[in-house]
């Protein structure tokens, strides 16, 4: 991008940001941006000298230059030992010093980039469950990953970039000005011109660029969610067609692509030829005053010379002013997470003995019109086995996210209540006293061992054994290649749907909890393994609240409640038989 064209463009959107009310959140955005940088101080001056120090070896290697071309021209050989010297003493300087910053910028970068990570990795994970569930997975991916390499970069090499390449800018234009000003002149002589074009150029190429990056999001997304639900695109046999969807997708990027190529290759094309007009504007000048003998060659090379480093270094100083653009809306995008409201917390509560859970009068809604549960009243009595029942999409799940604190509720109260009868209201700080399975395959790639250590990372092969036993899954792990060593594929694979509940459950109870969570996780296994799961569980004394639509579940409940309608109902016996 030339400079004239990024100026123009840069005051422009500068403009607007003002009048939209924008201009402080910019700023609020590199604030948070520069507070990584401020936590590597030392490392980002350490970059920034360097670069200094290289541009001004380069500088410094130009002047050597035009001297020794000088002396050789003139014949005058007393200082040519002492000139070659200095120009390979600053030439390996040159290189040490950018071999230096460059590999000290992929560690800085690296670690920079692990700062920033970190952190928006903390802040999601300790975000309100409410507030985070407004995000798409595939959005939080990301903001997770390009826009946090978007703003690690910016972190490391903005600034330290803006006074290397002004430090070359201002040193060089010196150089230039101290032997000639108007060649000092002729090397910005192409700014007005591209000023005046900057407008009209960059919003197509700013419109060009959403254009190739809304194209490869959608044809990202695509194949995000063919790969995700290969099994039923298989089973109702559409491979063909999904196949030609995809080649649509490509060929929509492709014309997308060479459309902006076309674009870019025009407008090269004109920055080159008054590039052109520029350069070859400047060997003339010099051709001219070196006929007249106002210079000799070595200044002649110097000014050509210098002119190209100038013009580079201009573009590349000026590059940064859109990098900056980038990185706030960078910024602005992960502080959307990072800004989200935290779980409230204080201190983590352990029950260890037997507890029972109540709800009382409890109301929920996720959006003031759409309200979920009201009056609920539960209670599921310390070492026994209750069951919710209803129709799919009652708030059954719901009742159980409060019980984990994911949720909070618009009114009435929710408690834990120990042997001792003492009462702890439910959050965040009471999520340890719970151990949950929820719907669907949760396993993830490893080990069987691995998988269970979830649950209790310092679990023993000997407590792994007798939690599987219990969840009625040690009769097969104990026939796999490896047993507790066996690898599960990526959700499950190379397991049945009951035998990946199974091993969930086993997972669940490695936490020694004092409550267990239960949702629709009986519902891949036979009538006769369910009863014996179920049985193991009560023989265990654990609270256990499960919800479930097969009726041989309820015989083994001590109560059952029904979820319908925005209320929760205690049904008696001769309902659930």
């Amino acid at each position: 991008m030339s400079k004239g064209l990024f100026f123009s463009e840069f005051f422009r959107e500068m403009k607007i940001k003002s009048k939209n009310g924008t201009l402080k959140t910019v700023w609020q955005d590199w604030l948070w941006i520069w507070s990584f940088s401020r936590k590597r101080w030392v490392s980002v001056v350490l970059y920034t000298l360097c670069g200094i120090l290289s541009s001004a070896m380069g500088l410094v290697g130009g002047v050597l230059s035009k001297y020794l071309i000088d002396a050789i021209v003139s014949m005058n050989l007393s200082n040519l030992l002492w000139l070659c010297v200095l120009l390979l003493a600053s030439a390996g300087l040159s290189v040490a010093f950018q071999s230096f910053t460059s590999r000290f910028a992929v560690r800085l970068s690296i670690t920079m980039h692990n700062d920033v990570q970190a952190k928006v990795f903390d802040d999601i994970l300790g975000a309100d469950w409410m507030a985070l569930s407004k995000f798409a997975t595939g959005d939080l991916l990301s903001r997770f990953s390009a826009d946090v390499n978007t703003v690690s970069s910016c972190a490391v090499s903005w600034l330290p970039n803006v006074m290397i390449q002004g430090f070359t800018v201002l040193a060089t234009l010196g150089v230039i000005l101290y032997y000639d000003p108007v060649m000092a002149l002729i090397g910005c002589a192409s700014t007005p011109l591209l000023f005046l074009m900057s407008r009209s150029l960059l919003a197509k190429q700013r419109d060009f660029n959403q254009q190739v990056r809304q194209v490869a999001g959608d044809m990202s997304a695509f194949q995000s969610e063919s790969f995700r639900n290969i099994d039923t695109l298989k089973s109702f046999g559409v491979e063909a067609q999904i196949s030609q969807k995809l080649r649509f997708w490509q060929k929509n990027y492709r014309d997308t692509v060479m459309e902006h190529n076309r674009f870019t290759i025009r407008t090269n094309v004109w920055l080159t030829v008054m590039g052109s007009v520029v350069q070859y504007g400047a060997l003339a000048y010099c051709l001219w005053r070196l006929w007249r003998g106002d210079i000799v060659f070595g200044t002649m090379t110097l000014f050509l010379q210098q002119r190209s480093n100038l013009s580079s270094a201009f573009s590349s100083l000026v590059s940064l002013i859109p990098t900056a653009l980038s990185g706030s809306v960078a910024a602005e995008r992960i502080r959307e997470l990072t800004d989200l409201p935290k779980e409230p917390r204080s201190n983590q509560i352990r029950i260890t003995d037997s507890c029972h859970v109540c709800m009382e009068q409890v109301q929920v809604a996720y959006s003031p019109d759409r309200k979920v549960l009201s009056d609920v009243n539960l209670n599921v009595p310390a070492g026994k086995l209750v069951a919710l029942v209803g129709p799919s999409g009652e708030g059954k799940t719901t009742l159980l996210r409060l019980l984990l604190g994911l949720l909070r509720p618009d009114a009435g109260s929710i408690y834990l209540e120990d042997s001792n009868q003492k009462k702890y209201p439910l959050g965040a700080d009471t999520r340890q006293c719970f151990a949950y399975v929820p719907q669907g395959n949760t396993l993830i790639a490893g080990s069987v061992a691995e998988n269970l250590r979830l649950g209790r990372e310092d679990a023993t092969a000997e407590e792994m054994i007798t939690a599987l036993q219990d969840a009625c899954a040690w009769e097969f792990v104990s026939e796999l290649p490896g047993k507790l060593d066996a690898p599960i594929g990526e959700g499950g694979k190379g397991l049945s749907e009951g035998q990946a509940q199974r091993i969930a459950i086993a997972r669940a109870l490695l936490r020694n909890a004092p409550v267990l969570l239960l949702d629709e996780v009986t519902s891949a296994l036979d009538a006769d393994t369910e009863q014996r799961v179920l049985g193991n569980l009560t023989g265990r004394g654990i609270t256990t609240l499960v919800t479930t639509h097969r009726p041989s579940v309820l015989s083994q409940c001590t109560r059952v409640y029904r979820v319908e309608g925005g209320k929760v109902t205690l049904l008696d016996r001769t309902e659930t038989a």
